[in-house]
């Protein structure tokens, strides 16, 4: 690989600015890192660059380890946003500046400047100074000086934002054709998505300091793992249905959907993208050419040129609602036509028409909702104006939703669960919760801390492994928050297995979820573990993998006192059964509907 970071990390007084980012980068690659203001890859690219220090991690250019290397010694190419060019020097001048500090020949650096003008289209502009020059000119001039002496790794940062959307189209162009020609690889950064997809080989997508995904632009567009991505890379419908065996629920209908995570299981709750152009419209059932979903009223319609946005206002059921308001009555949904389907089929607002899904893609997460299980108003208000679960509903893009166990026990089986701990060392509610169906469960302990450090700890068994990984993952994208795998190393037996097992938890969650994690091992007891890690009271949220939820699980007993010796921020349990349908009845509904008349 030309480029190779490995859990690269920066922090600032305010924060995590980048959190162990892992990626590999191939030879004459074009590759984009995009995200919004703020999300950590100005900072990386500076990083790889030189220009910032990194405090964890590795990176490596062209097999060398240049982590400690100053920026000079990288052998790389930068380009700033503001050109950057020295005002009072010609354009023969500002190319040659890096040869004539590299003390290269005057007769060599004349042919280099030459290449390189010619390279760029500015032939004949060598004696012209930078106030002389278009925006566009000058930043041509700029990736001619980076390309001066020769990098073997060029990086850009936001090069394009200056500049109108005519010239900003043609330099695009005019970079990724010299890029070509050099054969040069190229880290470009931008929030730009249609920037994005026109220049880039691959796509990693930031937020909040860690990398979300990395592929290609039209797989990330159609099969996204994360909501942030979906939604990010253009309009998306994010909706909540019902899995199957090799399909998915999605209103009156079962569609089929392409399933690639071992996590999830029939009877899970899913969170499923549809983009507005695979919305199909009908005036009758049988005029779909696809199962129909259901019955929707046109809210509003907007003609631009080529297409017609559409807002329908769907009624939410079971089956089928939104995944950002779980608990509203009716969800809008976005949908895009073609003028000859608006010629074939004209609309008018609140007219009703039959909508079905000509495409669509299942987000790989377990955590679809957050269920918040009260009884009362009062426990409702405590458990959503808990820090964790603000955070996860703020960033995660989920509205919380109130469930009353006591009438419906199914509801509270899916997506997170979320209560508050009665008694301590008490987890009886949570582990029945698990027994029962639900997938993972979020407890929250008195005080209301802010988590600062998640540790997990998984039961030896790769069911309980992977279901707790792709939880890991989905947390772990959403929160500022230092992610540390444990393992239990008993000195007796010797570390070398399990160092095995903490590479083999490593590579397993950067494969299969995207998600580079730090690993540790442990002597001892649990208890002694999380209170060492913790730096103050309440800052760790600890997530614990169980292939059973039987309170007799030894890892479930060491828990019980940690919850009483050492309480974390937050406890979240996570089951590694296989496959359930939660379709089924339920014992503890009958019971708790009982106790509630």
């Amino acid at each position: 690989m030309s480029i190779s970071l490995e859990q690269v990390s920066k922090s600032y007084d305010e924060g995590a600015a980048v959190s162990d980012v892992t990626v590999d980068i191939g030879d004459g690659e074009f590759f984009v890192l995009l995200g919004p203001s703020g999300s950590g890859k100005s900072t990386l690219l500076r990083a790889i660059a030189g220009l910032t220090t990194i405090d964890h991690g590795r990176i490596v250019l062209h097999g060398r380890d240049v982590s400690n290397v100053n920026a000079r010694e990288r052998e790389v190419g930068f380009v700033f946003q503001n050109y950057a060019l020295f005002r009072h020097m010609t354009m023969a001048d500002n190319i040659e500046f890096a040869l004539c500090a590299r003390r290269v020949p005057a007769a060599r650096r004349k042919i280099r400047r030459r290449e390189l003008l010619k390279l760029v289209s500015l032939d004949g502009f060598d004696d012209r100074y930078p106030a002389e020059l278009s925006g566009g000119q000058q930043q041509r001039v700029a990736v001619a000086r980076a390309l001066a002496h020769e990098p073997r790794v060029l990086l850009l940062d936001e090069p394009f934002g200056a500049l109108d959307a005519k010239i900003r189209e043609e330099l695009r162009r005019a970079i990724r054709e010299i890029q070509r020609a050099v054969g040069i690889t190229t880290i470009l950064v931008t929030h730009d998505q249609e920037e994005a997809f026109s220049m880039a080989d691959r796509i990693g997508v930031m937020d909040r300091g860690r990398l979300q995904e990395v592929g290609e632009p039209r797989a990330l567009y159609r099969q996204p793992a994360t909501r942030f991505v979906a939604t990010f890379l253009g309009a998306a419908n994010l909706l909540l249905g019902n899995y199957g065996y090799r399909d998915v629920r999605l209103g009156d209908s079962w569609f089929p959907v392409h399933r690639w995570s071992r996590s999830l299981c029939s009877g899970d709750e899913a969170t499923i993208v549809v983009r507005p152009e695979d919305v199909e419209l009908a005036d009758r059932e049988d005029q779909l050419t696809v199962p129909a979903a259901g019955i929707a009223e046109v809210a509003e319609l907007q003609f631009v040129g080529s297409i017609e946005r559409l807002r329908l206002t769907f009624p939410a059921s079971e089956t089928l609602t939104s995944a950002l308001r779980p608990g509203a009555d009716s969800f809008p949904l976005e949908a895009a036509r073609t003028a000859r389907a608006v010629e074939d089929f004209p609309l008018t607002a609140g007219q009703q028409v039959w909508v079905g899904f000509k495409g669509m893609h299942a987000l790989p997460t377990p955590i679809s909702s957050l269920r918040l299980l009260a009884h009362t108003d009062a426990a409702f208000a405590e458990l959503s104006g808990s820090v964790l679960v603000r955070e996860l509903g703020e960033r995660m893009r989920i509205e919380p939703v109130r469930i009353d166990p006591g009438v419906s026990q199914t509801a509270s089986l899916r997506g997170m669960p979320v209560l508050a701990l009665q008694r301590p060392g008490d987890l009886s509610e949570p582990l029945e919760l698990l027994d029962e169906g639900a997938r993972q469960v979020l407890v929250l302990l008195p005080g209301n801390r802010r988590a600062e450090r998640m540790l997990i700890l998984v039961e030896p068994s790769a069911v309980a492994r992977d279901a707790t990984l792709a939880a890991v993952a989905s947390l772990a994208r959403h929160l500022t928050i230092d992610v540390t795998m444990l393992v239990h190393v008993d000195e007796k037996s010797g570390r070398g297995a399990r160092y095995r097992e903490l590479l083999d938890l490593r590579n397993t969650s950067l494969r299969s979820h995207g998600l580079d994690i730090r690993t540790e091992t442990y002597c001892g007891s649990l208890r002694a573990a999380v209170a060492a890690r913790q730096s103050s009271p309440g800052q760790v949220l600890l997530v614990i993998g169980l292939a059973t939820s039987t309170n007799n699980n030894r890892l479930i007993g060491e828990v019980k006192e940690v919850l009483k010796e050492s309480p974390p921020a937050a406890l979240i349990l996570v089951s590694g059964r296989a496959e359930r349908d939660l379709r089924k009845p339920s014992s503890v509904s009958t019971q708790a509907a009982a106790a509630a008349r």
